[in-house]
């Protein structure tokens, strides 16, 4: 009986073992689909920022050196993530207020999608990292109950080998002590249901 209540288990064990690898493949996959979308974004930010440091640099130039039209040619080609900072930092009399922010980057209106986009792709990459770290625990857990319950095949496959009774019934019984606490362990893993 436990020959074959062990054979089933071992065979139930790799199943969710396999299961919980592919598992964790895919979270490794999402993440890294995840963090390269998180780069690009990330990459358009910066690009983003520049573009808007280098027009509203060319804007300074013009307004100081008194070129009023060549200073609306480049406010008009402000980009519309930039023009409620730069207005809101025009608003701070920055030409002649001491206090006023230095530019109008370190407004708080500020604010670029891609940033804001790379972010949510980050925590999702993160969060498909931790789902797949996890998924291979539970996988690495799944193999030790494979190891465990082979173990406890081992040991009542080599009782029926024994001509001493006393032998036989010990490693008989470490084989289903083994079995039980392995099945009992084995009971609290989550399983993988496949969908």
């Amino acid at each position: 009986m436990l020959l074959a209540l062990a054979t089933v288990a071992t065979a139930w064990a790799a199943y969710q073992a396999r299961q919980w690898t592919g598992e964790q493949s895919q979270g490794y996959s999402r993440a890294t689909a995840a963090r390269i979308a998180e780069n690009r974004a990330a990459a358009l930010a910066n690009r983003q920022v520049q573009i808007d440091v280098a027009v509203f640099i060319q804007w300074v130039d013009a307004r100081a050196q008194h070129r009023r039209g060549l200073a609306r040619f480049y406010r008009a080609r402000f980009r519309p993530e930039f023009k409620p900072a730069f207005v809101s930092w025009l608003a701070t009399e920055p030409f002649r207020s001491p206090a006023a922010p230095p530019t109008p980057f370190a407004m708080r209106q500020y604010r670029l999608k891609a940033t804001a986009e790379a972010a949510r792709l980050e925590r999702r990459a993160a969060a498909g990292s931790e789902h797949a770290k996890d998924a291979n625990e539970r996988a690495d857990n799944y193999m030790l109950a494979v190891v465990l319950f082979a173990a406890s095949l081992f040991l009542a496959g080599i009782s029926a080998k024994l001509g001493a009774r006393r032998s036989r019934s010990v490693l008989l019984c470490l084989g289903w002590v083994l079995f039980l606490a392995t099945l009992i362990w084995m009971a609290t893993l989550p399983v993988h249901l496949t969908t």
